[in-house]
């Protein structure tokens, strides 16, 4: 088993009486389903429907302080927390960035020895195991706890990508992009069942029109490593934009018809003069839309 600290994500909190009906009513994820040592995967949307804060979510034990602890990049921790603190009105709630004390250890390939506090498994894929917070300075003990090896964060990236997940900020851009584009709805991060939230019906309305055209999908690589943000060109037609990679894989945002018209005519995708395959055609077919019995 392998673990990693990641330098590059924070912590937010969300306390108070009303911290969970406060929450669900401005995420995509049910937080009724959200409890001590199980996580869930989110966002905080536009009116228009667009992420803007993607982020996984566990609920903190009463040893803890109880209350929501908010996994998200940390660059946009701050933001996030005057965001949430902009909306609170007068509901019961407390808002604190906490990521220079608590911050994000991944463990996968493999069951923890033990499951300290704050430890939830990772909800977007088995394949991606294991979320525990923790202070960096505790990092190697809790890996050590776990009966894990302690690797850098960059052996977690490409684990990340070889998986399929996107990460926010370098395989799509937040503001830019809907939950469908980067597969949220396939990654458990939006509950179709649950009530109104913050651009809860232009996602309800393509999650039933079918109306999603583009997706990030795996790729994979045949020489060096492209950009993020490199365009995907097909014939110098563009078709899609690269986003993280390493090694021989990569996740590309792609425009799904123009990609899949491209590939059947025998034309070969490139980013950056690199040439580049889908890992798997069926990721290019098109949403069907749903019918009402």
């Amino acid at each position: 088993m392998k673990a990693a600290f990641l330098p590059d994500r924070g912590v937010v909190k969300v306390s108070g009486d009303d911290a969970r009906n406060f929450l669900n009513g401005l995420v995509t994820t049910d937080m009724t389903k959200v409890h001590p040592g199980l996580g869930r995967f989110g966002a905080l949307l536009t009116p228009q429907g667009k992420i803007t804060f993607d982020f996984l979510i566990t609920e903190a034990q009463p040893g803890h302080g109880g209350g929501f602890l908010i996994d998200c990049p940390l660059p946009l921790a701050q933001p996030l927390a005057t965001k949430l603190g902009f909306y609170k009105l007068r509901a019961k709630v407390t808002v604190d960035n906490i990521s220079s004390t608590l911050g994000v250890l991944a463990a996968w390939d493999g069951e923890p020895a033990m499951h300290p506090d704050l430890t939830f498994a990772d909800p977007r894929s088995d394949k991606l195991g294991w979320r525990i917070l923790a202070p960096e300075e505790l990092a190697a003990r809790a890996a050590n706890v776990i009966g894990a090896e302690l690797v850098e964060s960059a052996d977690y990236e490409a684990h990340r990508i070889a998986a399929g997940v996107p990460s926010g900020g370098t395989d799509f851009t937040f503001g830019d992009a809907f939950p469908h584009e980067t597969n949220m709805d396939r990654l458990h991060g939006v509950d179709f069942d649950k009530g109104c939230y913050v651009g809860q019906e232009v996602v309800s309305r393509m999650e039933h029109r079918g109306t999603a055209r583009s997706r990030i999908v795996r790729v994979l690589l045949d020489g060096g490593a492209p950009e993020a943000g490199t365009a995907v060109v097909a014939a110098d037609k563009p078709v899609g934009t690269m986003g993280s990679s390493a090694a021989d894989q990569g996740l590309a945002l792609l425009r799904l018809d123009r990609a899949a018209d491209a590939i059947e005519a025998g034309i070969a995708l490139a980013a950056g003069g690199v040439p580049i395959r889908v890992a798997d055609p069926d990721d290019l077919k098109l949403p069907a839309k749903k019918t009402v019995a």
